[in-house]
């Protein structure tokens, strides 16, 4: 609007300025041409005159037309440039000649205009008796006339006040039709549209254009945007239906893969606790085989009349030695039945030094057998950390077989325990001097089902699960290796529970990939 409304100024002032002009030129012609025709009049009225010699005749005949309103002055002047007569006195008082100059008839001076007409010497004049001018001067003189244009000053300034008037009014009119039919046929709708897609943009779609009678194409555009309003909110819907199925699914399968990950922590127990059965079992049977010998020597001390007295401390010795190992397998059995039992995960501040203990309790017979020497560097007045003891337990123990295993090349296998307190955590480290895993399998090894074993040597869920109940207790576990010096595992577990919920290993890793 105010760019049209701007044009329409600069078109109707360019259009006035241009009427205007072309009025005062026009205005102007006509008065030189009133002038020149009254300067031919006046040369004509005294033509006789002069031809006969009858100066004061001529002169009377110019002071009488030199009285009519708008004639400032009548001159004469003769071929010298001196005046000969004027209705001007000062003119005549001067003595002075003046420059004739008849390549300019016209002079428009502020407020005056002058008309300059020569005064030929025609053939009645050079051959009367009375003049002695010879044919061959062409000009005798000229007349002088001076109009006064105050008057036409007034009408310029009046026609000028009418013209801004009227572009003034013009203006106006027109712009105030601008701003009305643009408001009522652009304005208004384009504020309507402007609200329909602020309303779209909220995700109001319920909300229809009324833009009706606007004009054809504004009409459209509104048809245009309901359609798409419209399938918009279809779209949402399907889209909103869609994601609430899609959160079924999700949630149905995050059960399945909680499940899963249940059944994949009991699955990776019973195999641990598998391959603690048969070291245990060697580790029971020493005690057990001791125990029977030492109750048959009993029962060949005892006589009917009970121990002879010469033999009661040596009874008392071997019942000790009995007594002795049969806690021992009570203890195996209790670290054994503690480790396989399925219960609950419950966060509770638990010891770290004593669940490794107890876990290498359970493992020294097979370390033995396997011949791997283990050492442990526990921290002193280590705080507690807030976890399940009975799955950083299965943590522990799955580090340490690994760790035996990957030493089997070596002739000297060396496993090295350490725990050590940190900012706000406690840490677990498990190191030996194995061959190290290769970089291209450092980044897999927590995958599930990955492993470079051989076949039937491990399924590759031992760490999959060590790295879930790390995760879910809100700590981590890293690994450094070198291939041919040995590989080292750092866990970091928090002394405090952070909100972080349960999630099986399985989902993690799905949604990393």
């Amino acid at each position: 609007m105010l760019s049209i409304t701007v044009i329409v100024i600069i078109v109707a002032a360019v259009s006035g300025l241009v009427n205007v002009k072309t009025e005062e030129q026009q205005l102007l012609n006509t008065m030189i041409l009133g002038a020149d025709q009254l300067s031919k009049g006046i040369t004509s009225a005294t033509w006789h005159a002069m031809l006969d010699d009858h100066r004061e005749a001529a002169y009377e005949v110019m002071r009488t037309i030199a009285l009519k309103q708008g004639i400032d002055r009548i001159s004469m002047f003769n071929r010298a440039g001196q005046v000969m007569f004027s209705t001007n006195e000062q003119d005549r008082q001067s003595s002075t000649p003046t420059q004739l100059d008849l390549s300019t008839r016209v002079r428009i001076r502020p407020g005056r205009l002058e008309m300059l007409t020569p005064i030929y010497n025609e053939k009645s004049c050079s051959q009367a008796e009375c003049h002695a001018h010879p044919a061959s001067v062409r000009v005798l003189g000229e007349l002088d006339l001076s109009l006064n244009l105050e008057s036409v000053d007034h009408e310029v300034a009046s026609m000028k006040f009418r013209v801004l008037l009227v572009t003034g009014v013009e203006i106006t009119l027109i712009s105030l039709f601008i701003i009305y039919f643009t408001r009522r046929f652009l304005g208004r709708p384009i504020e309507k549209l402007i609200e329909g897609f602020k309303a779209v943009s909220q995700m109001e779609l319920d909300k229809p254009l009324d833009i009706v009678g606007s004009s054809e194409e504004l009409d459209e555009l509104a048809r245009t945007f309901d359609v798409m309003r419209d399938r918009l909110r279809t779209a949402l819907a399907e889209i909103n239906q869609f994601t609430q199925n899609l959160e079924t699914k999700v949630e149905e399968r995050s059960q399945q893969l909680k499940a899963a990950q249940k059944k994949l922590v009991h699955n990776d127990r019973l195999a641990s606790l598998g391959q603690l059965s048969a070291s245990v079992a060697h580790e029971i049977n020493n005690p057990i085989s001791g125990v029977l010998n030492l109750s048959m020597l009993l029962q060949r001390m005892l006589k009917d009349d009970g121990v002879p007295p010469a033999r009661i401390e040596e009874f008392r010795k071997y019942l000790s030695q009995v007594t002795n190992e049969t806690a021992r397998v009570g203890r195996i059995v209790s670290d054994l039945l503690a480790f396989s039992r399925r219960s609950k995960p419950q966060r509770v501040p638990a010891d770290l030094n004593k669940i490794v203990k107890m876990t290498l309790s359970l493992s020294q017979h097979k370390m033995k057998l396997s011949n791997v020497a283990v050492e442990a560097h526990l921290a002193d007045d280590l705080p507690a950390a807030q976890c399940d003891a009975s799955q950083i337990q299965q943590v522990v123990l799955n580090l340490l077989l690994n760790a035996a295993e990957a030493t089997q090349a070596r002739s000297e296998r060396s496993v090295v325990v350490n725990t050590a307190a940190g900012e706000g955590e406690v840490l677990l480290t498990v190191s030996d001097n194995g061959e190290g895993i290769r970089p291209e399998n450092l980044a897999r090894i927590f995958d599930p089902f990955f492993t470079t074993k051989s076949e039937g040597k491990g399924v590759g869920l031992g760490l999959a699960v060590s790295y879930g109940i790390i995760q879910a207790h809100g700590g981590d576990i890293e690994v450094k290796s070198k291939v041919g010096e040995g590989t080292t595992f750092t866990v970091t577990l928090p002394l405090e529970q952070h909100a972080k919920p349960s999630e099986p290993p399985l989902l993690e890793l799905a949604r990393k990939e």
